[in-house]
């Protein structure tokens, strides 16, 4: 999601107008309990909007009434002053707009049967989680027909061969064209050396590939070969390799010993056991480890643990290596294409029942490709709602005086035709042969293993299936009010984005002085706490350490230090920069004063880490720099406050006392 639709749904989420309650107004909701300007609000529209996010829902900060009011009045203020500035008139608006309502339509198009049956077949896809391999033989999904019988003969001859005995990894590296099955040479300045997967995909669930090949994948029994499954990229040949109850969504945590080319793997490996021994022998100081030995630097304050993620997300051997244990267990070394990582598996969270989980299943189903599948019953459906009369005898009659040309894609009109003459009819709305013709002006593309009146009836059934969504579509609003209101929401969302990105965002960012300023009157808010610079010298190289420790206890200064490591080839790295408590667990061991050193002999490998304090600052403000993000965040919430009063005098805000203590007393319990 990009920043823009963030923001968007942030702002319809939290202030959007909410549809009519289902339930009858009370005598008050129907009177005027604001007026902002000229603009007169009802109780009952705050009230649907109070109720739906600030009742309705698992918001932490509830509001009262009176505290809602405000974000109601500031949300309306906004919507009122980009419509008196006609930023709903501009086409990038427009356009915009249209591209939400297209997707929020989207469920008004499918059939409800089918999505049920295909909610419940995903549901039990998602109970297991797959481990496949594939060869792929591309065929695009508009081939030709022989194209595509050569596609599929080949994908037939390989599956012979695997069948016979032939090794499914090696013909996937020689047959797929899949490109990650293979190895990849290095190409300087563009890509590393890459290990192909031997067509192996690793592990995933419904939803994580496209619809049939899923299906292919769950209709073939672990272990056997799938006929091929043919999708929009081509032919698979389909190996399971497994299928195992679903881990759901995983939090774990991890040691990562990272792969090093200047390393041997058996020292790598020797030193991931090593780790893993000392973890072995007291279990409780993982936390400790994980500071003192992982190289993932994103996690070792927070004890190793990854963000939570599903089985698609990781590399298999991670994965595989998970599923053995327990919760609070943890793993042997595991070898990735990554290096080595001992697992501590914390919790799976697996599929819930299927009345928690059916909801956003139907989402992601009306959202898939599986959608498609209920079209036809949906376009019937719409034909009888609308009275629908098709004329068959002027279809066939105009479709009979097409020729070549069509196949050409030039289509040209025979003379004779009644351009006029009604092919179908939608609540008496006619669809002529003139429109037809547009439509295939429009969309027509050169045919070769086709007759002119074969295409052109395939070329009807598309008109006449987008003719019938298109009518079904521009009665949507009148027809189903709740939609009209969210595509409101929308339209209100966008304008306020709008106006917020003119009137608060950008010029916060592009007045450079005014942050400067407001960075100055706010600059103790934003402090460092304690403080020590630090120089840190990871030696890999036992020969060479007594003098580089030599250098150090003499006060040699970075550059000199950095030369001298350079100059003679040495493989220590060297960091010398601020740190707080907590971010490194050997710094945070030792006594905070200038010229401390302290030198950590590792008990898993044979490295040195050798470290000096150099300097112990006291808190003090963070530097414009360093806290610009939050100093750009604070300076737009003072314009915006600015702005927001500038609103609230060009539309005077009139509140219906009476009415308002009303809802209170009803809401604010």
């Amino acid at each position: 999601m990009t920043r823009k639709q963030t923001r968007i749904t942030w702002l319809i989420a939290i202030l959007a107008v909410m549809m009519p309650s289902l339930l009858s107004a009370q005598s008050y909701e129907k009177k005027t309990l604001l007026t902002i300007g000229d603009k007169e609000i009802s109780a009952k529209e705050f009230i649907d909007t109070y109720k739906k996010n600030n009742v309705n829902t698992d918001v932490i900060d509830k509001k009262t009434v009176e505290e809602y009011l405000d974000l109601f009045v500031d949300f309306k203020l906004k919507v009122i002053e980009a419509e008196a500035l006609k930023m709903d008139t501009n086409q990038s608006f427009k356009k915009e707009l249209h591209g939400y309502r297209q997707q929020l339509a989207k469920p008004y198009f499918s059939n409800d049967d089918v999505t049920e049956e295909l909610v419940r077949e995903a549901y039990e896809r998602m109970q297991y989680d797959v481990n496949a391999a594939h060869i792929l033989i591309q065929c695009d999904k508009n081939a030709l027909p022989a194209d595509t019988l050569k596609a599929y003969e080949k994908a037939m001859m390989i599956r012979e061969r695997v069948m016979k005995g032939e090794n499914f990894g090696d013909l996937a590296a020689e047959m797929s064209d899949d490109p990650s099955a293979r190895d990849m040479e290095a190409i300087p300045g563009k890509r590393n050396a890459y290990k192909g997967n031997r067509g192996e995909l690793g592990y995933f669930t419904a939803f994580d590939m496209v619809y049939p090949f899923e299906s292919g994948v769950y209709n073939t029994e672990v272990g056997e070969i799938s006929m091929p499954i043919r999708s929009s990229f081509g032919y698979h040949i389909i190996k399971v390799n497994s299928k195992t109850p679903a881990l759901g969504t995983v939090t774990a945590a991890h040691v990562f010993i990272a792969a090093n080319p200047e390393i041997s793997d058996s020292l790598l490996k020797e030193k991931a056991y090593n780790v893993y021994n000392e973890i072995a022998a007291d279990g409780s100081n993982w936390i400790d480890i994980v500071k003192k030995y992982s190289d993932d630097k994103g996690t070792v304050t927070n004890g190793g643990r990854l963000s939570a993620f599903k089985v698609s997300n990781l590399v298999p051997e991670f994965i595989t290596a998970l599923k053995e244990l327990d919760v609070n267990e943890i793993s042997q070394p595991v070898k990735t294409s990554y290096g080595y990582h001992i697992i501590k598996l914390i919790t799976t969270t697996p599929p819930a029942d299927f009345d928690k989980e059916s909801a956003k299943i139907k989402e992601r189903v009306e959202r898939d490709m599986r959608g498609q599948l209920s079209e036809e019953i949906v376009m019937k459906r719409i034909m009888k709602e609308n009275k629908f009369k098709e004329y068959s005898d002027v279809k066939d009659a105009f479709i009979s005086t097409i020729d070549s040309t069509l196949l050409a894609g030039k289509y040209v009109k025979s003379p004779d035709v009644d351009t006029t003459e009604v092919l179908f009819s939608l609540n008496k709305e006619p669809y002529t042969i003139q429109d037809f013709i547009d439509y295939i002006d429009k969309y027509q593309k050169v045919q070769v293993f086709m007759t002119p009146g074969a295409y052109a009836y395939q070329l009807y059934d598309k008109f006449l299936q987008a003719k019938v969504f298109e009518y079904e579509d521009s009665q949507l609003e009148e027809k189903y009010p709740d939609f009209g209101f969210l595509v409101q929401e929308y339209h209100d969302g966008i304008l306020l984005f709008s106006l917020m990105e003119e009137q608060v965002w950008n010029k916060a960012i592009n007045d450079t002085l005014g942050m400067q300023q407001y960075y100055e009157r706010n600059k103790n808010n934003y402090m460092w706490g304690d403080r020590v610079k630090a120089l840190v010298v990871n030696c890999n190289d036992k020969e060479s350490v007594d003098v580089v420790e030599a250098m150090i206890r003499e006060g040699v200064d970075v550059d000199s230090l950095r030369s001298f490591i350079k100059e003679n080839k040495m493989k220590h790295t060297v960091r010398y920069k601020f740190y707080q408590k907590g971010e490194d667990f050997n710094i945070d061991e030792m006594e905070w004063k200038e010229d401390a050193i302290n030198v950590i002999v590792s008990t898993v490998d044979n490295t040195v880490t050798i470290i000096r304090i150099d300097e112990v600052r006291q808190p003090e403000p963070k530097t414009f720099k360093e806290v610009r993000g939050h100093i750009t965040s604070g300076y737009q919430a003072e314009i915006e406050k600015i702005w927001l009063q500038s609103l609230r005098d060009k539309y005077p805000v009139k509140v219906n006392t009476k009415i308002l203590n009303k809802i209170a007393k009803k809401y604010n319990q």
